[in-house]
This record gives structure tokens, sequence and C-alpha cells, in this order.
């Protein structure tokens, strides 16, 4: 079957590696922003009181404080940790995001709470973590059952029109060009009769053109 269909054409590896690429960046991003001995240095205050104005500008009740925006912003720093993992992952291995996701966020919670003295560790932002991770996740999962559904629509469409084509030759074969057949000059029509006759005096004789 190989020596007919020719070598197996390789797979492409190119999601795999730009997937795996961009999630190694963003998990070393988030390490860096939750692990930062000193919060302050990250400016993280001014920050958050500028997105409340602008929210509050907006019509947002100014019963949403800090803590509520940071909960959502724990949220929104998962989903693309998420979603880099759903691509990068096999696709009959994405669960193991479920675990992956609550793990990453368990291991920087526990460091803020062993190692870092300047830092509040919260079991709710694990919480929030996980939910903006399987958020990710969700979008990951559902962008490649997309593509994989437009893929084998088009490489079916693409079957059928080589079956198509090939019926259609079957049925409607292209005309063949008739031969057209040449009277033998004298000398070859002598030579090729069938001798009937035994003795060259008998033989037939005819005058040849040279």
């Amino acid at each position: 079957m190989t020596d007919v269909l020719g070598p197996k054409p390789p797979r492409s590896r190119a999601r795999l590696w730009v997937a795996t690429l961009l999630l190694l960046v963003y998990a070393g991003f988030v390490a860096l922003v939750t692990l930062w001995p000193n919060p302050s240095d990250l400016e993280f205050g001014g920050i958050a009181d500028r997105v409340l104005n602008v929210l509050y500008r907006f019509g947002v009740p100014e019963s949403f404080g800090f803590d509520e925006l940071e909960f959502t912003a724990n949220i929104g720093m998962f989903v693309p940790l998420g979603f880099f993992l759903g691509l990068a992952l096999p696709r009959r291995g994405w669960w193991l995001a479920l675990f992956l996701v609550p793990g990453y966020s368990g291991f920087i919670e526990f460091t803020q709470a062993t190692a870092l003295e300047s830092r509040v560790s919260s079991i709710l932002d694990v919480f929030a973590n996980t939910t903006g991770g399987y958020i990710g996740l969700l979008f990951a999962m559902t962008m490649r059952a997309m593509i994989y559904a437009r893929d084998r629509r088009i490489i079916a469409r693409a079957i059928w029109e080589r079956d198509a084509e090939i019926i259609r030759a079957r049925q409607h074969p292209l005309p063949q060009q008739r031969v057209t057949q040449r009277e033998p000059d004298p000398a070859t029509r002598i030579f090729e009769q069938r001798p009937a006759w035994r003795d060259p005096q008998d033989a037939p004789t005819e005058r040849l053109p040279f």
C-alpha cells in the first residue's frame, strides 16, 4: 500500500510549537507578576485606582471595589493561560488541563503563603484563576473543533470532486483517434504474402517502383 501511495506525509507541528512557546512565555509572565517579592514595585495599587475610576465613569456601581476588581483580574489573567494550554495539548489529552490549571494556581498560592511575606494567599484566588483557565480552555477546544470540522468538509469535498471526475471520465470517454490504414507498397505486399508456392519460378512477379 505504501508503495502505491508513496511516503506518508509528515504531520504539521506548527500549532504545537507555537502554542507551546506562547504557553511557556505567558506562564512565565504570570509567575513573574504573582511571585514578585514586593508587589508595590509593580504599582498595582495605582493601576487599580485608575481602572476603578474609569469603570465608575461608565456607570459601574461604586460597590464594585478593589476586591471585586482583583477577583475579576485573576479570572482574566488565567484565560490566555487556559487557551494556550488547550492548543498545546493533544486532542485526546485536553482533560489534563482540568488538573494543570488549578495545580498551577495552587502552586502560586502555596509559594505566596510559604515564601513571600509581602504576599497574601487565598483559596478564592485559586477559584478565580481556575475559572479563568477553564474559560480559556473552552475557547481553545471550541476553536479546534470548528477547524477540525472545516478541514473534514474540505477533504470530503476534494474526494467527492475526484470521484465525480473519475465517474464522468468513465461514462463519457474521450473519442479515440481513427487510425488510417495505408495501402502497403508493392514490395511489402509481395514479401508478406503467405507463400503457397514452393518453386521460386512459381512466385508472383510485380514491377517495383524503383
